[in-house]
């Protein structure tokens, strides 16, 4: 079955979920334009996301994404967590932040009973995960929805285990993605490949169709996956700098800087491996650093200093997000990106 009839698409653009920069805006444009539209929820409450799904279905009659994690959510250990203050210390000092200011708790939160109570009403035609998949408990009643599941997998070893759990689509995200690796099995950063080595090893290895995702950022990119046994593309550094995103001005500047040539895994904002573009902070501390707390603990600590930078227009201490290949970053409209991708 094609990725189109899968999930009622017109193109086999999947526009990836991205916290933190995007709202309902961008995903209804993709989905407006006959590609498939996807709302990031992992960093949103219950109220938050009854207002985004209102929005999103008030603007499109067209299928559309939903997207959460199901990471484990580590107990908060004082003495990393005073470890990590420790390291960041001469940054309070120099940018004169009180490190009392900080926010206390996770910033973002997996999926779960009470988020689903959110959704049901909605039963949205998409709903996709990273890190895995929620209980078999919350996959039935997503089910009951009517509702396709997607999980993303980065080797062939999770790819089977989501197919084994039944999901409908596989993404599978390459090294060169942005964002955070969605690996679950393991966290050795040594299992993670290319997207055009992972793809065909995927594509042989299970029955569901499989998405390519990281470092396609054009027509010849999607042709390319799609000629490595892809059933669809999953795109997400090149709709950054689209009208619809709300990627700070500081971000779209380094996306269209030499800098965006430079990126690297790092676990310094959030405690989980993400790609984004190197900067001050990545450069001092990393990118892997030893100090900082598991996913996603290590981002509170990090919030006042990212504050302070920004206003003086910095993005020293900012998670810059982005694939290895910004290529395709161009400051136009998400529906003229979606048909260009696949132009037919």
């Amino acid at each position: 079955m094609s990725i189109q009839t899968l999930l009622g698409i017109e193109l086999p653009i999947i526009q990836a979920p991205m916290a933190g920069v995007q709202d309902h805006k961008l995903a209804v444009a993709v989905s407006n334009a006959g590609g498939l539209g996807s709302l990031p929820c992992a960093m949103l409450n219950a109220e938050s996301l009854a207002a985004e799904l209102t929005a999103l279905t008030s603007k499109t009659d067209k299928p559309y994404n939903v997207n959460f994690f199901c990471h484990t959510p580590p107990t908060p250990d004082p003495e990393i967590e005073a470890r990590w203050r420790t390291t960041l210390a001469p940054y309070y000092q120099e940018l004169g932040v009180d490190p009392n200011d900080a926010p206390t708790g996770a910033s973002r939160a997996p999926f779960s009973d009470a988020m689903a109570d959110v959704l049901e009403p909605f039963k949205p035609p998409i709903v996709s995960f990273h890190f895995g998949l929620p209980s078999p408990a919350l996959m039935q009643r997503i089910r009951s929805w009517g509702s396709k599941i997607l999980s993303s997998a980065t080797t062939v070893e999770e790819a089977l285990w989501l197919e084994e759990r039944g999901v409908d689509a596989i993404i599978a995200q390459g090294i060169e993605a942005g964002g955070h690796r969605g690996f679950f099995l393991s966290k050795d950063l040594t299992t993670q490949v290319g997207t055009f080595a992972l793809v065909p090893q995927i594509a042989r290895a299970v029955s569901v169709p499989v998405i390519a995702a990281g470092g396609i950022a054009d027509a010849q990119g999607v042709a390319a996956a799609l000629a490595l046994g892809a059933s669809g593309a999953q795109i997400g550094t090149g709709y950054l700098l689209c009208d619809e995103a709300n990627t700070t001005d500081i971000h779209r500047a380094a996306l269209q800087s030499e800098q965006a040539k430079y990126t690297a895994l790092t676990n310094i904002f959030s405690g989980g491996a993400a790609r984004g573009i190197i900067n001050r902070v990545m450069d001092e501390l990393g990118p892997i650093s030893q100090d900082a707390p598991p996913f996603p603990l290590s981002t509170p600590a990090l919030a006042p200093l990212r504050k302070q930078a920004e206003s003086l227009g910095s993005g020293d201490f900012s998670p810059l997000w982005a694939g290895q290949n910004v290529s395709g970053c161009r400051p136009v409209s998400a529906a003229e990106l979606t048909r260009s991708l696949f132009p037919g």
